[in-house]
């Protein structure tokens, strides 16, 4: 277990995290997200997050997911790495509840999931951030490679491709 300021530390998850998770998630889109989404595009976004099982699904599925707690064992933050590929090791979510946003979480789940993924032999990281991901995946070290615009439901939303190479 990592520790964290403000007395967080970071652990593997456990099947009983995916709830909270959920939470964390839905919290961060709803309350955070507002900067720069539209409602119809935040409704959209945490429509498809909302499922509690799909955590427990990905790490059943060897996705490993980086659970940032508070220091009474109750998650706040975590990061999903997907397994490796060829083409590097995709980070597929980072979420902070917002009661705790700005205490260096995100850079700590960055710097983990680094670890992590350089312990599985891959070459780069890869993510697709939003607009208020961007500044902390820039801090560690990914760089931009494109802004992405789709469509969710019929709802225009964009995030970013961005990469962090490893070797």
């Amino acid at each position: 277990m990592a520790l964290c300021p403000d007395r967080y530390s970071l652990r593997p998850f456990s099947h009983e995290d995916a709830c909270a998770l959920t939470d964390v998630t839905l919290a961060a889109i709803r309350s955070v997200g507002r900067v720069h989404y539209s409602e119809a595009q935040l409704q959209v976004w945490a429509a498809r997050l909302h499922n509690p099982q799909r955590f427990v699904d990905r790490s059943e599925a060897g996705h490993t997911i980086i659970v940032a707690v508070d220091g009474h064992d109750y998650p706040i933050a975590y990061a999903l790495l997907e397994p490796v590929t060829r083409n590097g090791c995709h980070l597929d979510m980072l979420y902070c509840h917002p009661d705790h946003t700005r205490r260096g979480l995100a850079d700590l789940l960055l710097a983990d999931s680094e670890r992590q993924a350089r312990a599985q032999r891959a070459s780069c990281l890869f993510t697709e951030a939003s607009e208020l991901a961007c500044p902390a995946f820039a801090r560690a070290g990914y760089r931009m490679v494109r802004r992405r615009d789709l469509a969710i439901e019929g709802i225009a939303i964009h995030n970013y491709a961005m990469e962090k190479r490893l070797s």
